[in-house]
């Protein structure tokens, strides 16, 4: 192989020379003060200022307390099946997680559930309305412009619902949509379908069975179908919604309920029924004597009743004590105590404090 020309191997490129590089610091811009000495706001809330002038159309957008959660439904229901994209829709599988939330965050005292919408799927808004009902926390409702159809059973699954004067709730049967084989199976899974939302609604709200059937298949109100429309005060006068009110009154009442809530809690913990912990003063049905030592009785807490004197027949146990057999040299103490006295049947069977449950509902217990 012949010998590369000295020019040629003086030309060839060489291995890449690297240089290393150093970052220059960027010089810093001593914040000028404006108007009064005020220092500008930081780029990251200019940034976020306008992004809410672009979205919402002002720069402060306000915030509600974080005791109260706000819930919005709006436009139609969608659930198992998509809408088309220019339809203005509450997706269910949004709202499920907010409800579970709600319910487990111990900050939220209290739900406003706020009603704008035409209806939806069925088993969609029945899901949603089963879950505010079965919330442990007072529940508010309120219908602006119109809760019609499946919006009627998520007005009245809150513990008190609201109307505006002006708003509307639309009763009428359930529809099919696709493909419905004409067979008498398929007219008695739709009847199925309408009572549920039948029994929901009567459950929940102070209208009769019959009356809600009337005003549901009603003839001669629609143009193209048949059922009742009620505005303001007729869906109170029929019993459908509690009372009409905007949105002061709604936040006025839930407060309220709220109030009575946390009133029953501290009752129920603080009241007759408590559970007697180490160092309170003996409850009642503890034998008069000695203070309460521990392991008395089988059970720590328990205290030394006075000694019977000789030859008398000693006295049943005090009301409240644990069952057993007499422990020797103590008559009157049963063994297997319970550290305090045994709650009697209360309302619900547990406790002898109030009960929990109607308190500010005027609906009572349901």
């Amino acid at each position: 192989m012949p010998a590369r020309d000295p020019q040629s191997r003086a030309t060839q490129p060489g291995p890449p020379t690297t240089v290393p590089y150093t970052p220059t610091p960027a010089p810093v811009r001593p914040e000028r003060p404006e108007g009064d000495g005020a220092r500008a706001p930081s780029p990251p809330a200019m940034v976020q200022a306008a992004a809410n002038i672009k979205e919402m159309g002002t720069d402060r957008v306000p915030q509600s307390p974080p005791d109260i959660h706000v819930l919005t439904i709006v436009g139609q229901v969608e659930g198992h099946l998509q809408l088309p994209a220019q339809n203005k829709t509450t997706k269910y599988e949004h709202i499920i997680p907010q409800l579970v939330a709600v319910e487990q965050n111990p900050a939220i005292k209290g739900l406003l559930v706020i009603l704008n919408t035409v209806g939806g799927d069925v088993e969609a808004g029945l899901a949603l309305a089963e879950l505010i009902r079965s919330l442990s926390k007072p529940k508010v409702s309120i219908v602006l412009g119109g809760g019609h159809s499946i919006g009627v059973p998520i007005a009245v699954a809150a513990d008190v619902s609201f109307i505006a004067p002006t708003a509307t709730m639309t009763i009428h049967p359930i529809r099919l949509t696709g493909l419905v084989i004409g067979v008498p199976q398929s007219y008695e899974y739709l009847d199925k379908m309408q009572e549920r939302i039948i029994r929901f609604v009567v459950e929940n709200s102070r209208i009769s069975r019959d009356r809600f059937r009337e005003l549901m298949f009603r003839t001669g109100e629609l143009a193209r179908d048949i059922g009742t429309v009620l505005v303001g005060e007729d869906a109170v006068r029929e019993g459908l919604i509690d009372e009409v009110g905007g949105l002061a009154q709604a936040v006025q009442r839930l407060n309220r309920l709220i109030a009575e809530h946390q009133a029953r809690r501290m009752t129920t913990a603080d009241g007759p029924g408590a559970p007697w912990t180490a160092g309170a003063p003996p409850a009642a049905g503890l034998g008069a004597g000695a203070a309460p030592a521990p392991g008395a009785g089988g059970a720590p807490g328990l205290g030394v009743p006075d000694p019977v004197p000789p030859g008398t027949v000693p006295a049943a146990p005090p009301a409240g004590w644990g069952r057993g057999g007499p422990v020797p040299g103590a008559p009157g103490v049963a063994a297997g105590g319970t550290g305090g006295r045994l709650p009697a049947a209360g309302p619900r069977g547990s406790t002898i404090g109030p009960a929990e449950g109607s308190a500010g509902d005027p609906r009572g217990v349901r």
